[in-house]
């Protein structure tokens, strides 16, 4: 499902569309245009900051997907090693073989699912990162287009 997603948005990137994007430009626009009076500049920065803090969010599961991927794949790496030494005491070498197949295996698709989810967190890092300065820039646009004083805080 991530991958999913990650190959939908970058799509959509390449064609020039950030639907992430345009809604928090959007959502800062109506902040900026509910009452041009005191406390603009509060109320964009809020705005802000909750849409800064919606885009970060997005990155948890990916970084939670870059940790435990290989916790995961150790522990499927010891559980059948333990099978495997037990066939191997036993003299059992068919349930020594096939338990060290799987405890590599789980190893490989734990390291796989780690790089996997590191490489598509740090190309959405950097979308965060982008659309974070573009939207601090519209902040900015709307706090020097708003009337002189309307939007300081404490502005006498």
């Amino acid at each position: 499902m991530t991958i999913g997603a990650y190959l939908r948005e970058a799509f959509d990137r390449y064609r020039g569309h950030r639907r992430s994007l345009e809604s928090a430009l959007a959502r800062l626009d109506e902040s900026a245009a509910i009452d041009p009076g005191q406390g603009l500049d509060l109320r964009i920065e809020k705005t802000l900051q909750d849409e800064e803090r919606r885009l970060w969010r997005s990155l948890a599961q990916l970084r939670l997907a870059v940790r435990v991927g290989p916790a995961l794949g150790l522990m499927g790496t010891l559980i059948p090693m333990a099978y495997a030494l037990r066939g191997l005491a036993e003299g059992n070498l068919p349930a020594l073989a096939s338990n060290m197949v799987t405890a590599f295996a789980a190893t490989v698709i734990g390291l796989a699912i780690s790089v996997i989810a590191y490489l598509i967190a740090a190309s959405r890092e950097a979308w965060v990162r982008s659309d974070a300065q573009t939207l601090s820039f519209r902040a900015e646009e709307l706090l020097r287009s708003a009337p002189s004083g309307a939007g300081v805080a404490g502005a006498v």
